[in-house]
């Protein structure tokens, strides 16, 4: 689906400006999403795996939910609606903290998505089962929680076992510290 979204300038302010998400990425024009880490009381994460239509990093392991936000909607409105589409969740912005923003400048499919995005990054409690999760296919192919040592080890070893996202090894590294901060 192409939304529309809000355009920010390089420093993250508000343009005034809206655009198609595709006119964003083929312009690369900075915007907002929204990343929310799932975690449970008993110390594991949940992680999503990109669907295999995805057309950037399809089938690795990522952040529990993430996407963009509509023009006019607020930062924990798009986690509530992002959380309710991928994975089927009903969550209340009451259950989100905000942990921080992070930049992310990348281009794909040479040169045809230049990615300006500020993550507005989020976390909250797991407290459902995964058997109660409903994933959507276009976004997810699948879901799984996974120990923190678990995180860890899969994040040593990401440049060889394929499973997360190699360039955001140091992101990666904030979210673990920071959720077994609040856990």
């Amino acid at each position: 689906m192409d939304e529309i979204i809000d355009i920010v300038d390089k420093h993250g302010k508000p343009t005034g400006k809206t655009a198609l998400k595709s006119e964003a990425h083929a312009y690369g024009l900075y915007h907002n999403t929204i990343h929310l880490w799932l975690y449970t009381s008993n110390g594991k994460i949940l992680l999503q795996q990109r669907s295999h239509k995805k057309a950037i990093f399809p089938l690795l392991w990522d952040v529990s939910v993430a996407g963009h936000i509509d023009a006019g909607e607020s930062f924990t409105e798009a986690a509530v609606r992002e959380t309710k589409e991928e994975i089927g969740l009903d969550l209340e912005t009451k259950d989100l903290k905000h942990i921080g923003v992070f930049l992310h400048e990348s281009s794909y499919a040479e040169g045809k998505i230049q990615d300006n995005e500020f993550h507005q990054v989020f976390i909250a409690k797991l407290q459902t089962d995964l058997d109660q999760l409903t994933i959507q296919e276009e976004e997810v192919e699948a879901v799984k929680l996974v120990t923190f040592k678990a995180f860890k080890s899969l994040l040593k070893h990401s440049e060889t076992n394929s499973h997360f996202v190699t360039s955001n090894t140091d992101y990666y590294k904030f979210i673990l510290k920071t959720i077994k901060e609040n856990n």
